[in-house]
């Protein structure tokens, strides 16, 4: 079975969007790529997954964002509540289990603390 490896969104600025993730979910700078117009990416690592903020993306795509949601995982709903009121993050939408936001480009996120059945074997 494949663990997540990861995923990447096309953001208008990458250290807008990483300042978001960084506040927003706790998560760090694994590696910032440049190129002849300058900052081209930031990776943030997303447990043992990677989430890449990308300047431009293979493929074509709708450039103010998705219809998708990317929800990280949490053990601590009211923490993660707190944690993005600090950081004056504005929860959008919520289920008894999950949290949404929206980032700086527009794509949905948000934090859970639903646990998945173990696969059968």
């Amino acid at each position: 079975m494949s663990a997540f490896h990861h995923v990447a969104l096309r953001v208008k600025d990458c250290e807008v969007a990483a300042r978001f993730y960084a506040q927003a979910f706790g998560l760090v700078e694994a590696r910032r790529i440049e190129d002849e117009a300058g900052l081209r990416a930031i990776w943030l690592r997303a447990g043992t997954g990677v989430l890449m903020l990308e300047r431009a993306l293979r493929g074509a795509g709708d450039a103010a964002g998705s219809g998708h949601v990317l929800v990280f995982s949490t053990d601590d709903l009211q923490r993660a509540q707190a944690r993005l009121d600090t950081a004056g993050i504005a929860v959008v939408d919520r289920t008894a289990s999950t949290l949404y936001v929206s980032d700086p480009d527009g794509h949905r996120a948000g934090v859970s603390v639903h646990r998945f059945d173990p696969p059968s074997a």
